[in-house]
């Protein structure tokens, strides 16, 4: 007995390794510890506010001395030249506009306006409101041909009663009633021709 206990492993007792968190985790941590996926998600919003804040501020440079501070000295005039242009456009506009709006106009240096982009919540919306319409327009398309298609089985199947009945009349004997039969193939050629 004892060799076949050694072959099988099972000489002594078996020694279980104790069990260690593992080091590779399919996620990034616990709330507990300040590392859930919440906790992740608030950290990055707060993230691109602070960016969106800095581009801000950038933007906020005063447009005086943006055309004049900034720009090295070879470039300067071009851009002294483009400020002047757009005061006197702005003064051109305040001259057709009435007095009340002429004070409501804020910046004599407009900024372009930025051609709004669709988010992508909207392309989906659109889509799936395309595909809706898509679908509507093959289920109605469907059910015309439906109705035509049953319309004409109707069709089809009272004309087949009424030639059955015809066919069938027997006379008093029970023999075929044969002036109906050629009545009835008479008036089928007048309608074909």
């Amino acid at each position: 007995m004892a060799p076949a206990a050694e072959r099988a492993g099972t000489a002594g007792p078996s020694k279980r390794r104790p069990w260690r968190p593992s080091s590779r985790r399919a996620f990034s941590g616990s709330v507990r510890e300040g590392q859930g996926f919440a906790f992740q998600r608030k950290q990055k919003i707060q993230q691109e506010y602070k960016k969106l804040l800095r581009k801000e501020k950038k933007a906020q440079i005063s447009q005086e001395s943006q055309f004049t501070e900034r720009y090295p000295e070879h470039l300067k005039h071009l851009y002294l030249a483009k400020e002047e242009m757009l005061r006197r456009r702005h003064t051109k506009e305040k001259q057709h506009l009435p007095e009340e709006e002429c004070s409501s106009t804020v910046n004599p240096i407009a900024t372009p306006k930025r051609s709004k982009k669709k988010t992508s919540s909207q392309k989906a919306k659109e889509e799936y409101e395309r595909v809706q319409a898509k679908r509507a327009a093959k289920k109605q398309a469907f059910e015309k041909r439906k109705k035509e298609r049953e319309e004409a089985q109707q069709l089809y199947k009272k004309k087949k009663m009424e030639a059955y009945k015809i066919l069938s009349k027997r006379t008093k004997k029970g023999q075929p009633n044969l002036n109906l039969q050629m009545e009835y193939l008479l008036k089928k050629i007048q309608e074909k021709t």
